[in-house]
């Protein structure tokens, strides 16, 4: 009983852990971002560029698809093989069992 209980503290940390370290990550990407486009935003207000080009936001973007990447991970989303997609599939198949069997009766 008592290594059961210690499982699921250490399950919990992890997973607390896991919460703590993409809330971070979460927090260091919106700082840093904002830090480089007011910095770009500036200097291409100050020398006349192009605030609006690839370049400005080629960090924010990739940086935001692994960021959305550790979402996933992190919140255990998963749009394409989610829970009731299984259970659709497993339905499925035994139907398609089912109507096979009944074929030979």
């Amino acid at each position: 009983m008592e290594d059961n209980k210690d499982d699921k503290i250490k399950r919990a940390k992890k997973r607390l852990d896991e919460l703590k370290g993409f809330y971070i990550h979460l927090a260091v990407y919106i700082g840093v971002n904002a830090f480089i486009l007011i910095n770009i935003a500036l200097r291409s207000y100050n020398d006349s560029d192009s605030f609006w080009e690839f370049g400005t936001f080629v960090t924010p973007v990739f940086w935001g698809i692994g960021l959305l990447f550790h979402a996933i991970h992190t919140f255990n989303l998963n749009p394409f093989f989610g829970k009731d997609w299984e259970k659709k599939q497993i339905q499925k198949f035994m139907d398609e069992d089912k109507r096979e069997a009944d074929k030979y009766r």
